[in-house]
Protein backbone atom coordinates (compact mmCIF):
# COMPACT_ATOMS: atom_id res chain seq x y z
CA UNK A 1 0.00 0.00 0.00
CA UNK A 2 1.28 3.68 -0.47
CA UNK A 3 0.05 5.71 2.15
CA UNK A 4 3.23 7.78 2.00
CA UNK A 5 1.49 11.29 0.88
CA UNK A 6 5.10 12.25 -0.74
CA UNK A 7 5.09 9.09 -3.00
CA UNK A 8 1.33 9.74 -3.84
CA UNK A 9 2.48 12.99 -5.38
CA UNK A 10 5.73 11.45 -6.88
CA UNK A 11 3.97 8.81 -8.65
CA UNK A 12 1.11 11.37 -10.23
CA UNK A 13 4.23 13.47 -10.62
CA UNK A 14 6.00 11.34 -12.84
CA UNK A 15 3.29 9.42 -14.86
CA UNK A 16 0.28 11.78 -15.98
CA UNK A 17 -1.73 9.09 -16.46
CA UNK A 18 -2.80 8.48 -12.32
CA UNK A 19 -3.99 12.14 -12.67
CA UNK A 20 -6.53 11.22 -15.64
CA UNK A 21 -7.37 7.96 -13.59
CA UNK A 22 -11.21 8.25 -12.02
CA UNK A 23 -11.48 7.67 -8.08
CA UNK A 24 -12.42 4.12 -8.17
CA UNK A 25 -8.87 3.00 -10.33
CA UNK A 26 -6.51 5.54 -8.21
CA UNK A 27 -7.72 4.37 -4.87
CA UNK A 28 -7.08 0.49 -6.21
CA UNK A 29 -3.50 1.72 -7.49
CA UNK A 30 -2.64 3.17 -4.02
CA UNK A 31 -3.99 0.57 -1.78
CA UNK A 32 -2.50 -2.45 -4.26
CA UNK A 33 0.65 -0.68 -5.32
CA UNK A 34 3.52 -0.78 -2.78
CA UNK A 35 7.22 0.95 -3.18
CA UNK A 36 10.31 -0.35 -3.54
CA UNK A 37 14.38 0.82 -3.31
CA UNK A 38 16.92 -1.13 -5.77
CA UNK A 39 20.42 -0.69 -5.05
CA UNK A 40 22.91 0.39 -8.03
CA UNK A 41 24.07 -2.83 -9.61
CA UNK A 42 21.24 -4.79 -8.78
CA UNK A 43 19.91 -8.19 -11.19
CA UNK A 44 16.19 -6.91 -11.24
CA UNK A 45 15.04 -9.71 -13.92
CA UNK A 46 16.64 -12.02 -15.56
CA UNK A 47 15.73 -14.32 -18.73
CA UNK A 48 13.23 -16.39 -17.96
CA UNK A 49 11.57 -15.09 -14.65
CA UNK A 50 8.02 -14.56 -14.14
CA UNK A 51 6.62 -11.15 -13.97
CA UNK A 52 4.64 -10.89 -11.45
CA UNK A 53 4.65 -6.93 -10.72
CA UNK A 54 4.96 -3.97 -13.31
CA UNK A 55 7.42 -1.22 -11.92
CA UNK A 56 6.57 2.25 -12.88
CA UNK A 57 10.08 4.04 -12.13
CA UNK A 58 10.46 7.21 -10.04
CA UNK A 59 14.16 7.50 -9.93
CA UNK A 60 17.37 5.86 -11.27
CA UNK A 61 18.06 4.11 -14.33
CA UNK A 62 17.79 0.10 -15.69
CA UNK A 63 19.36 -1.24 -18.61
CA UNK A 64 17.21 -3.53 -20.29
CA UNK A 65 19.95 -6.02 -22.44
CA UNK A 66 19.98 -9.50 -24.40
CA UNK A 67 22.44 -11.92 -23.72
CA UNK A 68 24.20 -14.70 -26.19
CA UNK A 69 25.49 -17.95 -25.33
CA UNK A 70 29.45 -16.21 -25.62
CA UNK A 71 28.12 -14.47 -22.87
CA UNK A 72 28.31 -11.44 -24.90
CA UNK A 73 25.65 -8.49 -24.02
CA UNK A 74 23.63 -5.68 -26.62
CA UNK A 75 21.81 -2.94 -24.71
CA UNK A 76 18.06 -2.92 -25.95
CA UNK A 77 16.98 -0.04 -24.26
CA UNK A 78 17.38 1.70 -20.57
CA UNK A 79 14.07 2.86 -18.37
CA UNK A 80 14.92 6.11 -16.53
CA UNK A 81 11.94 7.94 -14.52
CA UNK A 82 8.57 8.33 -15.73
CA UNK A 83 8.95 5.41 -17.46
CA UNK A 84 8.15 1.54 -16.96
CA UNK A 85 8.81 -1.58 -18.41
CA UNK A 86 6.91 -2.91 -21.35
CA UNK A 87 8.36 -6.13 -21.68
CA UNK A 88 7.20 -6.93 -18.37
CA UNK A 89 3.99 -5.23 -19.40
CA UNK A 90 4.03 -7.94 -22.12
CA UNK A 91 4.53 -10.63 -20.20
CA UNK A 92 1.85 -10.40 -17.37
CA UNK A 93 -0.26 -9.75 -20.18
CA UNK A 94 0.94 -12.81 -22.69
CA UNK A 95 1.55 -14.83 -19.37
CA UNK A 96 5.05 -15.89 -21.19
CA UNK A 97 8.52 -15.23 -19.33
CA UNK A 98 10.51 -12.25 -19.20
CA UNK A 99 12.64 -12.77 -22.55
CA UNK A 100 15.50 -10.40 -21.48
CA UNK A 101 17.82 -9.18 -18.38
CA UNK A 102 17.79 -6.22 -16.26
CA UNK A 103 20.00 -4.57 -14.15
CA UNK A 104 20.16 -1.51 -12.13
CA UNK A 105 22.10 1.11 -13.69
CA UNK A 106 22.36 3.31 -10.10
CA UNK A 107 19.48 3.33 -7.13
CA UNK A 108 16.55 2.57 -8.08
CA UNK A 109 13.32 4.07 -6.87
CA UNK A 110 9.86 2.24 -8.25
CA UNK A 111 6.47 1.48 -7.47
CA UNK A 112 5.33 -1.77 -7.87
CA UNK A 113 2.38 -2.43 -9.80
CA UNK A 114 0.76 -6.39 -8.91
CA UNK A 115 0.62 -8.19 -12.51
CA UNK A 116 -2.98 -8.88 -11.30
CA UNK A 117 -3.91 -5.23 -10.72
CA UNK A 118 -2.71 -4.41 -14.53
CA UNK A 119 -4.84 -6.92 -15.98
CA UNK A 120 -7.87 -6.23 -14.15
CA UNK A 121 -7.27 -1.77 -14.98
CA UNK A 122 -6.00 -2.49 -18.45
CA UNK A 123 -9.76 -4.37 -18.95
CA UNK A 124 -11.47 -1.35 -16.96
CA UNK A 125 -9.26 1.82 -17.39
CA UNK A 126 -9.11 3.99 -20.32
CA UNK A 127 -6.20 5.80 -18.84
CA UNK A 128 -4.07 2.26 -17.80
CA UNK A 129 -4.79 1.60 -21.36
CA UNK A 130 -3.62 4.43 -23.18
CA UNK A 131 -0.46 4.32 -21.09
CA UNK A 132 0.47 0.74 -21.66
CA UNK A 133 -0.43 1.19 -25.26
CA UNK A 134 1.80 4.46 -25.41
CA UNK A 135 4.85 2.38 -24.01
CA UNK A 136 4.47 -0.86 -26.53
CA UNK A 137 4.38 2.18 -29.48
CA UNK A 138 7.18 4.77 -28.13
CA UNK A 139 9.61 1.49 -27.43
CA UNK A 140 8.77 -0.31 -30.59
CA UNK A 141 10.38 2.68 -32.18
CA UNK A 142 13.37 2.30 -30.12
CA UNK A 143 13.38 -1.09 -30.78
CA UNK A 144 13.27 -0.53 -34.66
CA UNK A 145 16.12 1.88 -34.19
CA UNK A 146 18.48 -0.36 -32.54
CA UNK A 147 17.78 -3.02 -35.45
CA UNK A 148 18.69 -0.28 -38.05
CA UNK A 149 21.41 0.77 -36.14
CA UNK A 150 23.19 -2.99 -35.92
CA UNK A 151 21.98 -3.48 -39.71
CA UNK A 152 23.17 -0.88 -41.32
CA UNK A 153 25.65 1.18 -39.12
CA UNK A 154 29.75 -0.08 -39.62
CA UNK A 155 30.78 -0.19 -35.74
CA UNK A 156 33.29 2.96 -36.33
CA UNK A 157 30.09 5.11 -36.66
CA UNK A 158 28.01 3.98 -33.63
CA UNK A 159 31.35 4.01 -31.43
CA UNK A 160 31.01 7.67 -32.87
CA UNK A 161 27.31 8.14 -32.36
CA UNK A 162 27.68 6.88 -28.58
CA UNK A 163 30.48 9.38 -27.75
CA UNK A 164 28.04 11.89 -28.98
CA UNK A 165 25.17 10.80 -27.20
CA UNK A 166 27.31 10.52 -23.53
CA UNK A 167 29.26 13.77 -24.09
CA UNK A 168 25.73 15.55 -24.74
CA UNK A 169 24.04 13.31 -21.59
CA UNK A 170 27.24 14.16 -19.39
CA UNK A 171 27.40 17.85 -20.80
CA UNK A 172 31.76 17.41 -20.74
CA UNK A 173 34.15 16.46 -23.19
CA UNK A 174 35.28 14.23 -20.48
CA UNK A 175 33.39 10.60 -20.34
CA UNK A 176 34.05 8.73 -17.68
CA UNK A 177 33.31 5.56 -20.28
CA UNK A 178 35.38 2.17 -20.38
CA UNK A 179 35.68 0.05 -23.41
CA UNK A 180 34.11 -2.62 -21.96
CA UNK A 181 31.05 -0.43 -21.10
CA UNK A 182 31.12 0.79 -24.71
CA UNK A 183 31.01 -2.82 -25.85
CA UNK A 184 28.27 -4.07 -23.43
CA UNK A 185 26.61 -0.89 -25.00
CA UNK A 186 27.02 -2.06 -28.74
CA UNK A 187 26.75 -5.77 -28.34
CA UNK A 188 30.08 -6.30 -29.20
CA UNK A 189 34.03 -7.19 -27.91
CA UNK A 190 36.11 -5.03 -25.86
CA UNK A 191 38.78 -5.84 -28.21
CA UNK A 192 37.27 -4.35 -31.13
CA UNK A 193 36.08 -1.26 -29.48
CA UNK A 194 39.19 -0.66 -28.55
CA UNK A 195 41.01 -0.66 -31.69
CA UNK A 196 38.27 1.75 -33.10
CA UNK A 197 39.21 4.18 -30.27
CA UNK A 198 42.81 3.88 -30.72
CA UNK A 199 42.27 4.60 -34.17
CA UNK A 200 40.23 7.60 -33.25
CA UNK A 201 42.83 9.31 -31.06
CA UNK A 202 45.53 8.73 -34.42
CA UNK A 203 43.21 10.90 -36.24
CA UNK A 204 43.01 13.47 -32.82
CA UNK A 205 38.95 12.65 -32.33
CA UNK A 206 39.64 11.63 -28.84
CA UNK A 207 42.40 11.07 -26.04
CA UNK A 208 42.13 7.98 -24.22
CA UNK A 209 43.38 7.76 -20.58
CA UNK A 210 42.39 4.59 -17.95
CA UNK A 211 38.82 4.70 -17.45
CA UNK A 212 38.06 8.14 -18.87
CA UNK A 213 37.89 9.41 -22.88
CA UNK A 214 38.57 12.92 -23.55
CA UNK A 215 36.37 13.92 -26.90
CA UNK A 216 38.39 16.51 -28.66
CA UNK A 217 36.58 16.91 -32.03
CA UNK A 218 33.24 16.82 -31.93
CA UNK A 219 32.76 17.69 -34.79
CA UNK A 220 34.58 15.12 -36.55
CA UNK A 221 32.88 12.58 -34.52
CA UNK A 222 29.02 14.12 -35.81
CA UNK A 223 30.57 14.04 -39.41
CA UNK A 224 31.30 10.43 -38.57
CA UNK A 225 27.32 9.58 -36.93
CA UNK A 226 25.83 11.48 -40.28
CA UNK A 227 27.61 9.34 -42.94
CA UNK A 228 25.78 6.74 -40.84
CA UNK A 229 22.56 7.97 -40.99
CA UNK A 230 23.12 9.10 -44.59
CA UNK A 231 24.30 5.53 -45.86
CA UNK A 232 21.39 3.80 -43.51
CA UNK A 233 18.77 6.36 -44.95
CA UNK A 234 19.99 5.94 -48.42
Amino acid sequence: MISNNQLKSDAREAFDFLRSCDDQHYKEFQKESRYIHIPRGSHILEQGDNCAHLALMLRGTVRVFKLADTGREITLYRIGAGQSYILTASCIQSENPFPAFAISDDDVEAILVPSHSLQKWLAESTAWQRYIFGLISHRLTSVISLVEEVAFRKLDQRVAKLLIQYQNESRSSLLNVTHYEIALELGTSREVVSRILMDFQSKGLIQLTRGTIAVLDLEDLRSRAEQAKKFACG
